[in-house]
């Protein structure tokens, strides 16, 4: 950890929107390790004392909720979002939150002249504009890009926490898979795509592509979280043909909400998902990290 003498009159700023959040949680501790002054914008403060960050400031706001932005960005020089839907219960659309939330923050750093503004959206998110979550991460893209803004986009294929499900699959006794399971990925953890984002700030790529330091096929996944808990592999696939069925039926029976999430997921397991390799943390050495906690949260 670096050590400085904070003075907050010198400090530059940064804004960082989902801190409560996987990456946003990493990237809080990285911008304050490196000498800024840290501002976070929280939906619930009570979740920072799950994963502590020992931030300047942090403070209460809705980001889907323009009214309690006024001024948010006053005098900060960078700001940093990765909100998005997960898998929140709120009623809130991909649209709610990916794009308009993520607009009413756009309006306020316009509003404030912030000297840069990193999104976090996704590896080949242009291409997947079918996807309801791309499609509106892709139309923010689009706004930030026109806003006159100093911008990064950083598009990693996936953080090591969405292989989480691979793991609660295996603690259970057997991993399912849509497809072969022969794409690759090269994941990466919170804090090496942290360290990554606070590096892209210095150099002119706008739109840089990152992944983890390996790439694994889904099989290789499923069976290193069945190693780190010195089981079995027992993997069962399920043909895509009948993935597309079911994602056809979502569509027309449910919400985005609902969908949403299984067509991303389906849609990642039978592309090749590999970017430029960074950082070091290792995928195995995250799963056993998730044992020895008994948590699927982020330690990495």
């Amino acid at each position: 950890m670096r050590n400085f003498i904070e003075n907050p009159l010198t400090m530059k700023r940064v804004l960082i929107a989902g801190a409560t959040g996987y990456l946003g949680h990493f990237t809080a501790i990285a911008f304050k390790n490196a000498g800024y002054y840290t501002k976070l914008l929280v939906r619930n403060p009570q979740k920072l004392k799950t994963y502590p960050v020992y931030a300047n400031e942090v403070v209460q706001a809705e980001i889907t909720q323009p009214e309690t932005l006024i001024d948010i960005c006053a005098g900060i020089d960078i700001v940093f979002t990765s909100v998005g839907i997960t898998r929140q219960k709120d009623g809130l659309s991909y649209h709610d939150v990916d794009f308009q939330g993520n607009m009413n923050l756009l309006e306020e750093a316009k509003k404030a002249g912030v000297s840069m503004f990193i999104y976090i959206s996704v590896f080949n998110g242009q291409a997947m504009q079918d996807l309801a979550i791309c499609r509106e991460k892709e139309r923010f893209v689009r706004e930030l890009q026109s806003s006159g803004l100093p911008y990064r986009v950083i598009r990693p294929t996936g953080y090591f926490s969405d292989m989480n499900d691979y793991y609660i699959m295996a603690k259970k006794g057997r991993v399912y898979i849509f497809g072969s399971g022969n794409a690759h990925i090269n994941p990466i953890s919170g804090k090496d795509l942290a360290a990554f984002c606070l590096t892209a700030i210095e150099k002119p790529e706008t739109a840089p592509e990152v992944g983890g330091p390996k790439a694994y096929t889904h099989n290789e996944i499923a069976t290193l979280a069945f190693q780190s808990l010195n089981k079995p592999a027992k993997i069962t696939h399920i043909p895509a043909w009948l993935c597309k069925v079911v994602i056809f039926l979502m569509r027309k029976l449910t919400s985005s909400k609902t969908y949403g999430p299984f067509e991303f997921v389906a849609t990642m397991l039978t592309k090749e998902m590999v970017a430029p390799f960074y950082g070091s943390d290792d995928l195995l050495e995250y799963f056993k990290s998730l044992k020895s906690t008994g948590k699927s949260s982020p330690t990495k």
